[in-house]
Parts: structure tokens; C-alpha cells; sequence
């Protein structure tokens, strides 16, 4: 398109482009079958692309949304590649899935895997520098689940698909409290154990000696706080 086709006020190519009036209908045909054949495809797929995606279940609701695009809107495009594009993408999905099935390695390539980002009450700071989790997030979760202190937590898994698995432990031990520093009133509130120290950072459970001015056995950090029950 020129510079001189441009027009301000040109309402007709505003809200129909430079395509004739009579493909207004046709896109209500195109978009009619496109989104059918969507359904079709998507429903091949199974389930899972109903729930939380994982890596390879995200990239191909992408390239889906950019095959079914050009078809509905552009005049000179046919939907039949288009068509031809979503059966490819439904094998291609389908073939990765069933070899992600046979072969672990090859899944958690594709898919990732489970990590651990807390165990019996201690956050594995390693793991959660890995998956970019912050404390604030982990703990989070665990509010989430009605848990208010680490020593309530047994594991705490970030799955494939990035959503959190957690297992309390039984019966709990003291631990570092999660609850937001900003809600003073309810950490004031919150049940002490005044002879054990916990590091502020990682949860580590100290003894007797450990909070004596040591660092974290887990950690390295300096910071002990009283641990909450």
C-alpha cells in the first residue's frame, strides 16, 4: 500500500481493509469451518491440551493460532493448507508424545522433569536458582495450601508443567515461618519455639550450636531468626 492510500477518515478501508465488502461473508464461512476443523484437531490431541501445558503443548497451541490466522482473514489464502498444516502439527504432536512414552529420556527433553524445591522443611536453594522460583513465590503456594511455617512442609515439588505438588510432613517441627513480613500482626500471633533458630534464608533447622554466630550447614548465610510452630 502506497503512502498516498492512506486516508484519514477512509472508513471503508478502516473497517474492511482493501478487500471487497463481499468477503466480510466469506470470512464468517472461512472462520466457521476453520474453527470446526480447530475443534476436530484440538479434541485428536486429548486431553492434556485441556489442562496446564507443558513446553511442547505451549509451542503448538502457538503455531495452531498462527495456521488458523491467515486463512479467516486474508482472500487470496485457501483453507486447505491451512488444514494440511493442522493435520502435520496433530501428527507431529501426536509421534512426539508416543515416543516422550516409550523412551524417559526423550521426555524429559521435550517435557522436562520433576525438581524437588523443598525437603523436610529445608528449601534447596540450588534448585530454585535453576527454576527462577523466589522465595515469595514458593511460599506462595504454600499460604495456598493453609501452611503458615516450613516445618509443616515434607517435599515440595515444581512438576513438568510448572505447577507446585506439596506433601506436609507429619507430625510438623518447627520452621521458618512463611507468612508475609508486611502482616506484623499475625506473625506476632504466630507460635514461637524460643529455644530453636532456624536460617532466615533457607529454613535450615539449627542446633543447639549452629545459630551461635556459624553459618547455614545448607546455605552459608548468617541469618537466624526464631523458628515458628
Amino acid at each position: 500500500m502506497k503512502k498516498e492510500d492512506i486516508r484519514f477518515g477512509d472508513w471503508k478501508r478502516i473497517l474492511f481493509g482493501d478487500a471487497p465488502l463481499e468477503f466480510t461473508l466469506e470470512v464468517l464461512v472461512r472462520t466457521l469451518l476453520i474453527y470446526f476443523i480447530f475443534l476436530l484437531v484440538m479434541r485428536l490431541m486429548g486431553k492434556r491440551m485441556n489442562a496446564q501445558l507443558t513446553i511442547t503443548e505451549l509451542a503448538v497451541m502457538v503455531m495452531l493460532g498462527a495456521i488458523v490466522a491467515v486463512p479467516m482473514q486474508i482472500p487470496n489464502r485457501g483453507l486447505l493448507p491451512a488444514v494440511v498444516l493442522l493435520l502435520l502439527v496433530l501428527f507431529l504432536q501426536r509421534g512426539l508424545n508416543g515416543l516422550a512414552l516409550k523412551r524417559r529420556r526423550v521426555e524429559v527433553v521435550l517435557q522436562g522433569d520433576v525438581t524437588v524445591l523443598a525437603k523436610d522443611g529445608v528449601l534447596q536453594i540450588e534448585k530454585l536458582q535453576e527454576e527462577r522460583v523466589s522465595h515469595e513465590q514458593l511460599f506462595a503456594q504454600l499460604r495456598a495450601e493453609k501452611i503458615t511455617h516450613l516445618g509443616q512442609v515434607k517435599r515440595v515439588y515444581m512438576e513438568a508443567d510448572g505447577s507446585f505438588s506439596i506433601f506436609r510432613r507429619t507430625p510438623a517441627v518447627p520452621g521458618l515461618s512463611v507468612l508475609p513480613e508486611q502482616d506484623d500482626r499475625l506473625r506476632q500471633e504466630q507460635p514461637q519455639a524460643p529455644n530453636q533458630k532456624t536460617c532466615n534464608y533457607c529454613g535450615y533447622l539449627a542446633t543447639p550450636t549452629d545459630h551461635t554466630g556459624a553459618r547455614c550447614r545448607n546455605c552459608g548465610q548468617e541469618q537466624w531468626v526464631t523458628a515458628a510452630e
